[in-house]
C-alpha cells in the first residue's frame, strides 16, 4: 500500500509538471506582448500590422524576416511608419509617398532601396540622401518626395494622420514591433527566433 501511495504521488507530481511546462510554452502577457492602451481597430489595420522607421536599423533586418513570418502565419503584414519624432515624420513622408501611388505596400526591393537611402552612412551628405531618395522613385517612375503638388500633399496628409494616430493612441515608442488585432503590441525582444514571434502571433490570432 506504502509503495502504490508512493507511485500515485509522483504520478500527481508528474502532471502538474508537464501541465506547468505547457503554461510556460504559452506566450505571456506582459513579456512577449502587451495590450495596447487604445484599441487601433478604428484605424482599418491588417490583422497583423508592422510598425516600423526608415532610420531603424534593426526595422532594415526585420524587412528581411517578415515573408517567412508571413508564410507562417498565413497573414499578409501591413504596414505603420511611425511618427514618434522629427526624423521618423520625415521618414513616413518618404514612404508614404510611395504607399499613396502603388496603393499597398512597397516590395521589397523598393523597401531595401529606401532603407539604404534613408541610412546612408555619416560621411554622406544631404544631397546623397536625397539623390538616393530621389533614385528609388524615378527609377519606377514615381514622383518623389520632393515633387509634391497640392493634391498630392492633400493624399500624404491622409496617411500621416493614421500614422501620427496609430503612433500616439498605441503609445508606440520602439520599434520594429507588430500590432495583432489592432488590440496586441508584440514585443519583438523578447523572442528568439523567427518561429517565437510566428508562434506568439498565431497564439492572438487563434486564441484571444
Amino acid at each position: 500500500m506504502k509503495k502504490f501511495t508512493s507511485t500515485l504521488f509522483a504520478l500527481v507530481a508528474s502532471v502538474f509538471l508537464l501541465a506547468g511546462c505547457g503554461e510556460n510554452l504559452l506566450p505571456q502577457e506582459g513579456k512577449h506582448f502587451s495590450v495596447l492602451p487604445s484599441d487601433l481597430s478604428k484605424y482599418n489595420l491588417d490583422p497583423v500590422t508592422e510598425v516600423f522607421s526608415l532610420q531603424c536599423g534593426h526595422c532594415r533586418q526585420m524587412e528581411h524576416v517578415i515573408p517567412e513570418l508571413e508564410k507562417q502565419t498565413g497573414q499578409s503584414f501591413g504596414k505603420v511608419h511611425v511618427t514618434f519624432n522629427e526624423g521618423a515624420k520625415i521618414g513616413a513622408m518618404i514612404y508614404y509617398t510611395a504607399v499613396m501611388q502603388l496603393d499597398g505596400v512597397p516590395d521589397g526591393k523598393m523597401m531595401d532601396e529606401l532603407f539604404a537611402a534613408v541610412q546612408l552612412g555619416d560621411g554622406a551628405s544631404l544631397q546623397d540622401r536625397q539623390k538616393a531618395i530621389e533614385q528609388a522613385f524615378i527609377s519606377r517612375y514615381l514622383y518623389t518626395p520632393y515633387e509634391l503638388n497640392e493634391s498630392h500633399q492633400s493624399t500624404l496628409f491622409e496617411h500621416m494622420v493614421v500614422a501620427e494616430g496609430v503612433s500616439v493612441d498605441g503609445r508606440i515608442n520602439a520599434v520594429p514591433s507588430f500590432i495583432v488585432d489592432g488590440r496586441y503590441l508584440i514585443n519583438t525582444s523578447a523572442h528568439e527566433s523567427v518561429e517565437d514571434i510566428a508562434r506568439t502571433i498565431n497564439y492572438l490570432i487563434k486564441n484571444i
